[in-house]
């Protein structure tokens, strides 16, 4: 799952988490267009292994 980058002090922001999300979809939009996808099962390795 997605991880709030920590700011300078020991809080997290919303703006912190929403920053993450944002990134992660960034990524996951470039993945799809470029052709990198996983298989169902790669993912449900992927989330056991968390």
């Amino acid at each position: 799952m997605a991880q709030a980058i920590k700011s300078h002090e020991e809080t997290y922001t919303l703006n912190d988490a929403m920053d993450v999300l944002l990134a992660k979809l960034d990524d996951a939009i470039d993945d799809m267009e470029n052709g990198n996808v996983q298989t169902l099962e790669e993912a449900w390795k992927e989330i056991d292994a968390i």
